[in-house]
């Protein structure tokens, strides 16, 4: 078989492996090269996102929230659930079967799509030649007529605390431990570190999480992050905003953790301590001096609109370049190649990519925060509606949160939909369609929801973005 491809993919993730299929499907010979082992050194295809990242993430969320409930929210709907126990060692064992099968189910689309895999290390080299080193350091070249680059990003350690991978580990150590500890610190209030902390939090650790930033979750609208903070330190998170941490230290199987935060220098001990602050892309010993390929200061590559780089021929996607390291928009990056590749002419829709932590409650969004709007000085209209009124919500005892849209006062344009509360993963789809196809609010108010769902909260909000909510008092425009 000849070594020249048409399409040769770095990195088997959403963004690559995603990107490998369409090519094939487009009639491109294809290869996607990846290095990933398990613990056992098999090779797996899936990257960060199914073997160590969104996946088991949701797997062990999943089940610690169900574990939650029937300690502590059966009672109240009339189950009795007593001396409910926690196997870690089950549990672990679910998520790497749930792993095993999606990693699996890859190769088996590769066969089926006739994409080629290539089993080791990629590296860029001129002219669009491709060195691969396998598992045993041989190597070998391969030519292609455009690659892809989609090897992803790893987890950002701070000189504070660097990893031991035992006491101090990272969001891949944190998916290993096999008993749940008394104490568990976090640094970082972001996406990960939430999700984590909740994990074990629920399974009976006390979480400590520990944050440099004084506004929690900056980048979500403000009235729905305050919402969820409340809710978090109900459950006993215990978050620490405006913490400075400054060191790590093991003594004596304890992580002795000090930082700063207003009132001084603290100090804290953990049995476990998560570091969660953050992602690099992932471009060790990537590209040769002569590849053509640019890099800014952090590692990202330069690409264009259209994920193209400045050497022909050669495109990344992902984690690796531009805009949040979300697993669905290397995929939608990856589809967007391989379609202009094959000489169509699509694009991404930046502005419709949505956003989810999936903590409970989970917290979802797409588009403007009230507080973006607000800056650019453009007048807005804002419907809400709490799922406290919400009859499938009390009936599913989840009735916390809410879903706001935002919609600009002149054209009615829907520019920000957000939720937080049950299931805000799947609510958030209705608002990321809603924007693909330029609705107004209106449009949303005009459309028949099923009842009793969570989905009329949507319709109730659309409703109130022109002060006509039935099941809540409107607020007062101002004249």
């Amino acid at each position: 078989m000849s070594d020249k491809y048409d399409v040769i993919v770095i990195g088997a993730g959403p963004g690559g492996y995603v990107a490998a299929i369409k090519a094939a499907q487009l009639g491109l010979k294809t290869a996607c090269i990846e290095s990933w082992t398990d613990k056992e050194g098999k090779n797996r295809l899936g990257g960060t996102c199914l073997n160590v990242g969104c996946i088991p993430s949701k797997a062990l969320l999943e089940i610690s929230h169900k574990y939650e409930e029937a300690n502590h929210g059966f009672a109240d709907q009339g189950i009795m659930a007593k001396d409910v126990k926690m196997d870690i060692g089950k549990m672990m064992e679910r998520k790497e079967g749930i792993v095993n099968q999606l990693t699996g189910g890859i190769g088996g689309l590769f066969k089926a799509n006739g994409v080629t895999p290539i089993w080791g290390h990629g590296k860029l080299l001129a002219n669009r030649n491709v060195e691969v080193t396998d598992q045993d350091g041989k190597t070998k070249t391969y030519e292609a007529e455009n690659v892809i680059i989609a090897t992803g990003s790893k987890p950002i350690q701070i000189p504070p605390a660097p990893f031991d991978g035992e006491h101090i580990v990272d969001s891949e150590g944190a998916l290993e431990f096999t008993e749940v500890p008394k104490r568990l610190g976090v640094i970082g209030a972001g996406v990960i570190g939430l999700e984590l902390g909740s994990v074990w939090a629920r399974l009976g650790a006390e979480v400590t999480v520990i944050e440099a930033l004084d506004t929690f979750l900056p980048a979500v609208d403000q009235q729905l992050a305050k919402d969820a903070l409340k809710q978090f330190q109900k459950q006993g998170l215990n978050i620490v905003m405006g913490a400075r941490m400054t060191g790590a230290e093991v003594k004596r199987k304890l992580v002795n953790v000090s930082y700063e935060d207003s009132k001084g220098k603290q100090e804290a001990k953990f049995d476990k301590l998560i570091v969660a602050v953050g992602r690099r892309p992932y471009t060790d010993n990537l590209l040769s001096e002569d590849a053509g390929v640019q890099m800014d200061e952090r590692g990202f590559i330069f690409v264009d609109d259209n994920c193209k780089t400045e050497a022909p021929g050669v495109w990344a996607v992902g984690d690796v370049v531009r805009g949040p390291m979300l697993a669905h928009k290397a995929s939608e990056e990856g589809v967007m190649v391989a379609e202009r590749i094959a000489g169509h002419k699509p694009q991404v829709n930046y502005d419709c990519i949505p956003n989810v932590i999936y903590t409970f409650p989970e917290i979802a969004w797409v588009g403007k925060t009230e507080e973006e709007v607000k800056a650019e000085g453009e007048e807005y209209n804002v419907g809400t509606f709490p799922f406290a009124a919400n009859g499938r919500a009390m009936a599913a005892n989840s009735a916390s949160g809410m879903v706001k849209i935002i919609a600009d006062a002149k054209t009615d344009r829907i520019v920000g939909f957000h939720v937080v509360g049950p299931q805000a993963s799947e609510i958030v789809a209705q608002g990321v369609i809603a924007m693909e196809f330029g609705s107004s609010a209106e449009d949303l108010a005009l459309t028949c929801f099923a009842h009793p769902t969570l989905s009329e909260s949507v319709h109730e909000a659309a409703l109130g973005v022109a002060g006509g909510a039935i099941h809540i008092a409107n607020r007062r425009k101002k004249k």
